[in-house]
């Protein structure tokens, strides 16, 4: 298994607007391969935009969702990752022929579509489906695996992917500065994007705070850490809908480790060459050995009512 050359993006998305939403990434994405990038992430939903479908009804969210992979977006991700020689990753609301929506992220290049995964904890609109299955694939000879946003929360589907040979988990989200239980969360006002010209230190602080990235410290690098892997995190920045978001998209490395992170407010991406070396180096691939799975087997997977609340939204759109 060769190094990989991989990048994080993040960008201000506008909802509804694919074409625009896809020349984005097809900027980032010939920018990442013309300074050798093999592969690049992009977050949940980068192509159709997020927070706004929550809004939405069955008949508009079907709309705007496509079938995958013959869908207009998937076959506009291809040309792109063919053109300029890249493996891309990217998100969007996908329908099938029995009118069920999920939310899907896909890996694409050259060769065609390599993955698609469906999240297994949607929540932004109550029409959408939840996936029911773990996705592992393989990028240049590292295997793979993805999980979107809500279900990286639940521990036990970092691990199970893992435990399916993932050494890169893929991990877009569309995440942070919004309310919570938790001390210091959140909205950020949108007047500080406005004037983040003249006041970026105003909005770094908002940012990088408890309601952003300070959040995203507490748990993050121990996804990695705790399981030898390489995490690719990838978020929006800027307005998504009426919604502020703050980036801070990053690579992690299988120490737990911050190896590449965005810090513009600018639509861009960073990108870091990840070696194989680190994933037997790292304590995750030895505490992954030394499970004893017969303690807690019957107690993980007794029976469980599955129950999922996000404070931010109203009980209705649950």
């Amino acid at each position: 298994m060769d190094n990989l050359k991989i990048s994080t993006a993040q960008f201000e998305n506008k909802s509804g607007d694919k074409e625009y939403n896809l020349s984005v990434i097809e900027k980032l994405a010939a920018e990442a391969s013309a300074k050798g990038s093999q592969v690049i992430a992009f977050h949940e939903c980068s192509v159709t935009g997020y927070t706004f479908a929550r809004n939405l009804s069955k008949e508009q969210l079907l709309d705007i969702a496509e079938f995958i992979p013959d869908g207009k977006s998937i076959q506009r991700l291809q040309q792109i990752a063919t053109q300029y020689n890249i493996t891309i990753l990217a998100g969007l609301f996908e329908k099938d022929e029995k009118d069920n929506i999920f939310k899907a992220y896909v890996c694409v290049d050259k060769t065609g579509m390599k993955a698609k995964y469906r999240k297994l904890h949607p929540f932004i609109n109550p029409h959408l489906t939840p996936g029911n299955q773990y996705c592992v694939f393989d990028i240049h000879g590292w295997k793979c695996g993805i999980l979107i946003c809500y279900d990286n929360n639940i521990v036990e589907n970092v691990r199970a992917t893992r435990l399916l040979g993932a050494e890169i988990i893929f991990m877009p989200h569309v995440t942070m500065c919004t309310p919570s239980t938790r001390p210091g969360a959140g909205f950020v006002d949108p007047e500080l994007w406005k004037n983040r010209e003249v006041d970026p230190t105003s909005l770094r602080l908002e940012f990088d705070g408890m309601k952003g990235r300070d959040w995203l410290m507490k748990w993050l690098p121990a996804r990695a850490y705790d399981n030898g892997i390489y995490v690719v995190f990838s978020n929006p920045v800027g307005m998504d809908d009426d919604q502020l978001k703050n980036g801070c998209s990053m690579i992690i490395d299988p120490f737990g480790d911050i190896i590449a992170e965005c810090r513009s407010f600018d639509d861009s991406f960073e990108t870091v060459t990840i070696s194989p070396e680190k994933l037997s180096l790292a304590g995750g691939s030895r505490y992954v050995k030394a499970r004893r799975p017969e303690l807690y087997r019957d107690i993980i997977g007794k029976e469980h009512q599955s129950e999922q609340k996000v404070v931010w939204m109203k009980d209705e759109n649950i």
